[in-house]
């Protein structure tokens, strides 16, 4: 199992949008996620005084091939539409890799 963690930025103006979308999410991009190995996803949002927001993902990968799995779920048409809906709220971070959204993060600490 390998943890990845990744951060994204929120539009002001979607908070609650995405709020709503992730408090019901699609059983079938659940299901897509789980046939790829992906457990254990947490999304966590962090507001700043400025209001700016911040969102932190966090999931467990039990697979044994993270980028063809990756390419599974990105290539699933509900994947593919739930985008569709989520994308719009996100301000992607600049330096994320080329063709990403989320911008991955290094760990740095793991309590077992």
């Amino acid at each position: 199992m390998k943890r990845y963690g990744a951060v994204v930025g929120l539009r002001k103006d979607r908070v609650e949008d995405y709020r709503r979308l992730h408090a019901d999410v699609w059983e079938e991009v659940l299901a897509v996620l789980r046939q790829h190995h992906v457990q254990n996803y947490s999304i966590y949002l962090r507001r700043l005084p400025d209001d700016q927001s911040y969102l932190f993902s966090y999931f467990e990968y039990t697979g044994q091939d993270f980028a063809a799995d990756m390419a599974g779920v990105a290539a699933a048409p509900v994947t593919q539409e739930w985008w569709k809906v989520c994308v719009p709220c996100l301000t992607p971070l600049a330096d994320r890799p080329a063709g990403e959204c989320w911008a991955p993060m290094e760990e740095v600490f793991h309590l077992d």
